[in-house]
């Protein structure tokens, strides 16, 4: 039987609330999410949970509908740029040489360059959809995930089992997915859920500049643009997607940290 600690075990109902709410959010928002349903800025009563936005719209909706929207695009770049990474890096070292050289120095080419920065200039001259915001964040991210994965490969490749599997004559993929992979899982799967929240930033920053999710789809991010005028006023309509960030970035955390210990002591000590 499985043990999960408090700590993890808040974690996970947390994240489940939140992926559930952005898997079920049509079932489960009162309003529609650009529908105006009562005066700006009403506070919190019985019909509106979180009172109204800006212009009217109910915020509880707009929050699960932009919760959808973030969630799902933040875990779209992240499977993006873990894939393509890993693959990369793993490929770097096993195949080693020119192969090697080339990449990393053409990822150390982009890493000089500020990912908010490359970013905003790319969307600027970019149709800003939800397709090309996954495809550039994944791709930036990418950088991040190479130099880990590739840290973590260098250390394994040089492992007995792994010359082993040289000498028998198994080809690099084998090696990549069926040697070094599998031994690297765990600082990956502690990566994963950082990068997974640098994402939810990332668009939400993207969103709060104007070159993130574009009106009328929400996203916490544009929440907040929408609503920060009312922070003068008390109203707390910008805060609420602020704490949801905080509180996700936190429970993922939390999770993470347990899988990485319980993974970590399943391989004896890696």
């Amino acid at each position: 039987m499985i043990r999960i600690p408090t700590s993890a075990l808040i974690g996970l109902v947390i994240t489940a609330a939140y992926f559930l709410a952005a898997l079920f959010a049509p079932l489960i928002a009162p309003f529609g999410v650009g529908e105006i349903v009562g005066d700006v800025w009403e506070p919190m009563s019985s019909k509106f949970l979180l009172g109204t936005d800006g212009i009217g719209r109910d915020l509880l909706s707009r929050m699960i509908y932009g919760g959808r929207t973030t969630i799902f695009v933040a875990l779209a770049a992240t499977i993006l740029s873990f894939t393509l990474g890993t693959i990369l890096a793993l490929t770097a070292v096993v195949v080693g040489g020119w192969v090697d050289m080339a990449l990393s120095r053409f990822i150390d080419l982009i890493m000089s360059i500020p990912t908010l920065i490359f970013a905003l200039v790319v969307l600027s001259v970019m149709p800003v959809t939800i397709l090309v915001l996954i495809l550039v964040m994944g791709l930036l991210d990418v950088t991040r995930v190479y130099r880990l994965a590739r840290a973590v490969a260098q250390d394994i490749n040089v492992m007995d089992y792994v010359e082993a599997a040289r000498l028998r004559g198994e080809g690099t993929p084998w090696i990549v997915f069926r040697e070094i992979l599998p031994n690297a899982l765990s600082p990956l799967v502690a990566e994963l859920g950082m990068r997974f929240i640098f994402m939810v930033l990332f668009v939400s920053t993207l969103s709060f500049l104007g070159l993130g999710i574009q009106p009328p789809d929400a996203d916490w991010g544009g929440i907040v643009k929408e609503n920060k005028e009312g922070i003068v006023y008390g109203i707390p309509a910008a805060l609420i997607p602020a704490f949801a960030i905080a509180t996700l970035a936190i429970s993922v955390n939390l999770v993470a940290d347990w899988v990485l210990s319980r993974t970590t002591s399943l391989k004896g000590g890696r």
